[in-house]
């Protein structure tokens, strides 16, 4: 990395963000990389220490406020914004307000684009596959095997098929309150780049997953379930009878890191660009298929009792087709499930005594 001398990483406590800003620091020890965290995640402060002996400089603070992103006074003016701040749970906003949702996915996306602006850094977006409509992800055609569900290769609507979701997949319907947001920051960093020559690109992700997430059962499934299965708590299939062969493409954080580093260096080449991030049908589980892995990972068997009744904004199958980021940068990532899967439980093993009262409160 020749050209960019600094590197702002929003929910840089997070587990995207903090991964991303290690990983940036420890490959590129010359390059001033700064993490922001308002630390409101239960689990992020296990990240500060790791942050600090990678040389990240750690900055507390909100993107909902402004002020906190001017770090002008402390000689630090970002070359880019790399921006993994969110509310992340696909399931807030539905039982409560959703007021902070909305003003951290959005109203702090415009804070950053603001910044943006003011100093000509440029913006690489962690969006998320969220953004596609659920009624229209659960009408596609699909069909029932031992452990899983699989789509079709004949769909009715266009950017679907037996690999999964593309960047033409229809965008009308709802998609939850977490994935409005996401799409609503899109369409601001579009109109950005078009008017104030904004440089962007769009990675929408699918599941991510590795080492230093603090998994919840509605966001980081993977690290959740196995953490289950490591402090022996009991499990549920929710929705489709039960069955647990819903399907979701995983990918490693660091196959994640390897994409962004790439787009850092050559963002000029995909401007403007929004792409599907995930592992594909390759690196892909149901739940099913998660339980017998965890399973043989930990050697700990846990009880998963089938719940019919659907989870909120539930779908069926998601797996990316990533066959346009994919030609347009070279990436591919290297890590399979059970490569993941296996990182995580290592990771759990391994930071037992500090994680404990996290994912097994």
């Amino acid at each position: 990395m020749t050209v960019q001398r600094s590197i702002l990483v929003t929910g840089g406590a997070g587990f995207v963000g903090s991964n991303l800003a290690v990983l940036f620091k420890t490959k590129h020890p010359e390059v001033k990389v700064v993490a922001l965290d308002n630390l409101k995640r239960r689990g992020a402060e296990l990240n500060l220490l790791r942050l600090a002996k990678a040389g990240v400089r750690f900055v507390h603070g909100d993107v909902r406020n402004r002020e906190d992103l001017d770090l002008k006074a402390d000689g630090f003016i970002p070359d880019t914004i790399i921006e993994c701040s969110a509310e992340p749970s696909v399931t807030a906003g539905y039982n409560t307000s959703p007021e902070y949702l909305i003003n951290t996915n959005l109203g702090g996306t415009v804070n950053c684009l603001e910044l943006a602006r003011a100093t000509g850094a440029q913006m690489i977006f962690l969006s998320t596959s969220r953004v596609y409509p659920i009624e229209r992800l659960n009408a596609l055609a699909f069909t029932e095997d031992v452990s899983r569900f699989k789509l079709s290769e004949r769909q009715s609507v266009a950017g679907a098929c037996a690999n999964g979701v593309s960047e033409l997949f229809p965008m009308d319907g709802p998609r939850s309150m977490y994935g409005a947001t996401k799409l609503s920051s899109e369409h601001l960093i579009e109109e950005y780049r078009a008017a104030y020559g904004v440089q962007s690109v769009v990675n929408r992700c699918g599941v991510i997953a590795g080492p230093w997430q603090m998994g919840k059962v509605d966001q980081g499934v993977f690290v959740h379930w196995m953490a289950s299965h490591y402090y022996k708590r009991d499990l549920a299939y929710f929705g489709y009878n039960g069955s647990g062969k819903q399907v979701r493409d995983l990918l490693h954080i660091e196959d994640l890191y390897s994409l962004v580093e790439w787009q850092v260096e050559h963002l000029d080449r995909v401007n403007g660009a929004v792409f599907n991030v995930g592992g594909g049908t390759e690196c892909s589980l149901s739940l099913a298929e998660t339980t017998r892995l965890c399973t043989e990972l930990t050697g700990n068997k846990v009880s998963v009792r089938p719940i019919e009744e659907e989870s909120v904004a539930d779908v069926r199958i998601y797996i990316s087709d990533t066959s346009v980021v994919r030609t347009r940068t070279g990436w591919a990532p290297k890590k399979t499930s059970r490569d993941i899967l296996r990182d995580i439980f290592t990771w759990i093993n391994k930071n037992d005594a500090a994680l404990r009262q996290v994912l097994a409160p």
